[in-house]
C-alpha cells in the first residue's frame, strides 16, 4: 500500500471514529507500528491531525477553515460526494454550457455527463483528465496555478470567466451557515462568485458534514441557487435554503 494510500485510510478511520490508536491502525492496515506513527507524524506535519498519546484525533479544522491537498479531500467522504455528484448531474441539460467548480465532488460528476453533449467551463486543473477521458469540449480558466487544491485563480481568471453565460453552474461548497456559503481562500472566493453571478441555475455541493460551520470568505449568501446533499436539513435552515436532498 503506498503512502498516501495509508493516510486517506487512516484519514477515513478517524471520520468515523474520532479518535484512533496506533495499535488499531497497525491490525486494520497490517503495517508495524513504527510505520503507523511516521504516517501520523506527516499526517500531523500536514495540519489533517492532532497526535494524542497512543494514536491521533481528526483536526477539527480539516472540513473549513484551511486549504488541503486535494489528494487528501478526494478520499474523504467520498461515498456522499459520489452520491452528490450523481443528484447534481441530472439538472444537467443536453446542449447547454455549464461551469464545473475546482474540486472532488465536481470531479465525479463528469462521467454522468458523457452523453449529454455539453459544454464545460472550470478552473479545475483536475478535471482536465477525466473531461477529455469522456471527450467532453471543455474550457480551462486561465490564471495563476494553485497547486494545493489543483485549480486557477487570480485577476485574469476572474476576468476571463467574465466571458462567459452559463445555464447551470455547480460550486463546491467547503462551509455553511446562516451568514452564507463560505471557503478559507480569498482566490477561490473570487473565482466561485464571478461563476455564480453568470449563471442562470446555480448548484451548491456540499455533504452534511459542512453545515453549520464558517470558513475564512463568504462568496455566497444562501438565496443564490439550490443546495444539493446528502442528508435532510435541520429545521433552522429549511425556511432559508432551497435544498436537493438524496433519497
Amino acid at each position: 500500500m503506498l503512502n498516501i494510500e495509508r493516510e486517506n485510510s487512516i484519514l477515513e478511520l478517524l471520520k468515523q471514529k474520532e479518535i484512533v490508536k496506533v495499535q488499531e491502525i497497525v491490525e486494520l492496515l497490517k503495517i508495524s507500528e513504527a510505520t503507523a506513527r511516521r504516517d501520523l507524524a506527516t499526517l500531523e506535519k500536514k495540519e489533517l491531525i492532532k497526535r494524542v498519546h497512543g494514536g491521533a484525533i481528526l483536526n477539527n479544522s480539516l472540513d473549513t477553515t484551511k486549504d488541503f491537498n486535494i489528494h487528501f479531500r478526494r478520499n474523504l467522504n467520498k461515498e456522499e460526494k459520489e452520491k452528490i455528484a450523481q443528484l447534481a448531474a441530472t439538472f444537467v441539460k443536453r446542449d447547454t454550457c455549464i461551469f464545473l467548480d475546482a474540486g472532488t465532488t465536481t470531479l465525479y460528476m463528469i462521467k454522468y455527463l458523457k452523453n449529454l453533449n455539453v459544454k464545460v467551463v472550470t478552473n479545475g486543473l483536475n478535471l482536465i483528465d477525466k473531461l477529455e477521458k469522456y471527450n467532453i469540449e471543455s474550457f480551462l480558466i486561465g490564471g495563476k496555478i494553485k497547486s494545493k487544491t489543483s485549480c486557477t485563480v487570480g485577476y485574469s481568471a476572474v476576468q476571463y470567466l467574465k466571458t462567459f453565460n452559463f445555464d447551470s453552474v455547480f460550486i463546491g461548497v467547503n462551509a455553511l451557515n446562516k451568514d452564507g456559503y463560505s471557503t478559507p481562500s480569498f482566490e477561490e472566493a473570487m473565482i466561485k462568485s464571478e461563476a455564480i453571478n453568470r449563471g442562470k441555475d446555480v448548484f451548491f455541493l456540499c455533504d452534511h458534514t459542512k453545515i453549520g460551520k464558517s470558513s475564512f470568505t463568504i462568496f455566497s449568501t444562501l438565496d443564490k441557487g439550490t443546495l444539493i446533499t446528502d442528508k435532510p436539513l435541520s429545521k433552522e435552515y429549511q425556511n432559508i435554503i432551497k435544498a436537493e436532498v438524496l433519497k
